[in-house]
């Protein structure tokens, strides 16, 4: 008994020291958030071990977990929901079944998760997705782009450019009856990154006709130029996601070789003709001083791969490194970000160079937010701050869209 016993004291010593996070003090939900956050890390941890054993890979243990929290396209007495395709592109449709007299506004929304798992039929993104159509009486279209590392960049913005492109013609804004002056990009997380790009190239594009009327882009990770920004440091063993994992994850975007994560973890990984391209991220210069803190700025170390790879200096891939040229024609623009989070200070910046070349931005700052909050909206795991965050959302859509 007294073996057991000891056995058990010692589980509960590593489970702790494995995966017990400290949570801020302005966090609300914290035991909730701090449970949320173990299943988290043990999940990483169980798809570690897997991995280094030989079972399966990393993504497809966390990807087989994903899985089991999609949805079928369930109707309601407001809207009809459908699984159909543009262009071959998997999408979720959302139609509203009142009548109306006018064209209806639109959103086109990508979902996250580190471009290797999720989809529009997860519970939480089918929830946001279905809340947003009803609460705007709106068409919406979740986008279900291919995923890494089965695809590797730059399918996955191949995917949302030929999806939108497909929607914004003509024949289809007709058949959906959508307001083509009225429409939004959306995205969160590796999501807003696939929104950030693909607004960029439509409104860039002159042979498009219809453009967007604005983006939306919540808690985006937008660049991996620099991997050692403040928000880094101080989120290196955050909350649900850690340096480590963003890491891991954005370099299966590119590559399965080992290689890339172990100079991205150096901050060494970019390759010899990319420091023409620092500029675009240098947070020393584009961060407000309330992040930049007693932080001292390091540039990048060139050429700790052995090979080049193109992506990591296509702004497809990283649009933090569009030119300004670029960034000029971008619409009315809504950034959110989280403060306790390693992806933080890409939205800062970013909407610190759409202000200086003078694109309208409206930020928004969640002083006890945490990453991919909007995950967390439904039973068993929802969370107030996913619910407030969806509010904030939905709402700044309603009087703006």
């Amino acid at each position: 008994m007294m073996l057991k016993a000891l056995c058990l004291g010692l589980l509960c010593v590593i489970f702790v020291s494995h995966f017990y996070t400290p949570m801020p003090d302005n966090i609300e939900e914290s035991w909730k958030i701090m449970a949320l956050d173990a299943i988290a890390k043990t999940c990483t941890f169980t798809a570690m071990c897997f991995e280094n054993m030989g079972i399966m890979r990393y993504e497809e243990f966390i990807s087989m977990i994903f899985k089991l929290d999609y949805t079928q396209p369930l109707s309601d007495e407001y809207i009809t929901v459908t699984d159909t395709t543009f262009v071959d592109i998997p999408v979720r449709l959302y139609l509203p079944k009142r009548k109306s007299e006018t064209r209806r506004r639109a959103v086109i929304y990508f979902h996250g998760g580190g471009f290797c798992f999720g989809s529009s039929k997860q519970r939480a993104f089918d929830f946001l997705n279905r809340w947003t159509a009803n609460t705007l009486d709106a068409v919406v279209v979740g986008v279900d782009y291919r995923l890494a590392p089965q695809h590797h960049f730059p399918a996955q913005f191949e995917d949302g450019l030929a999806a939108v492109k497909f929607f914004l013609l003509e024949k289809i804004l007709t058949k959906y009856g959508v307001d083509p002056t009225r429409i939004c990009i959306s995205g969160d997380s590796s999501g807003g990154n696939l929104a950030t790009a693909v607004t960029q190239q439509v409104q860039n594009d002159a042979e498009i006709k219809h453009k967007i009327k604005m983006q939306v882009l919540l808690y985006p990770g937008l660049q991996i130029t620099d991997s050692y920004l403040p928000s880094h440091r101080e989120n290196e063993h955050g909350i649900v996601l850690t340096r480590d994992v963003a890491i891991k994850l954005v370099s299966l975007y590119f590559t399965k070789d080992e290689a890339l994560p172990r100079a991205m973890r150096r901050n060494q990984h970019m390759p010899l003709e990319s420091r023409h391209l620092f500029k675009f991220v240098n947070w020393s210069i584009l961060l407000p001083e309330k992040y930049r803190k007693d932080y001292v700025y390091t540039e990048p170390i060139l050429g700790g791969l052995s090979y080049s790879l193109p992506g990591l200096i296509d702004s497809r891939a990283l649009p933090l490194l569009a030119n300004d040229s670029q960034l000029q024609n971008l619409p009315l623009t809504y950034i959110l970000t989280c403060q306790h989070d390693v992806l933080r200070d890409d939205g800062l910046m970013y909407v610190t160079r759409l202000r200086n070349v003078g694109v309208q931005v409206v930020h928004d700052h969640i002083e006890d937010g945490i990453h991919g909050a909007l995950s967390y909206m439904t039973s068993p795991f929802y969370l107030r701050l996913g619910l407030r965050i969806r509010d904030m959302y939905v709402s700044w859509l309603d009087k703006n869209l």
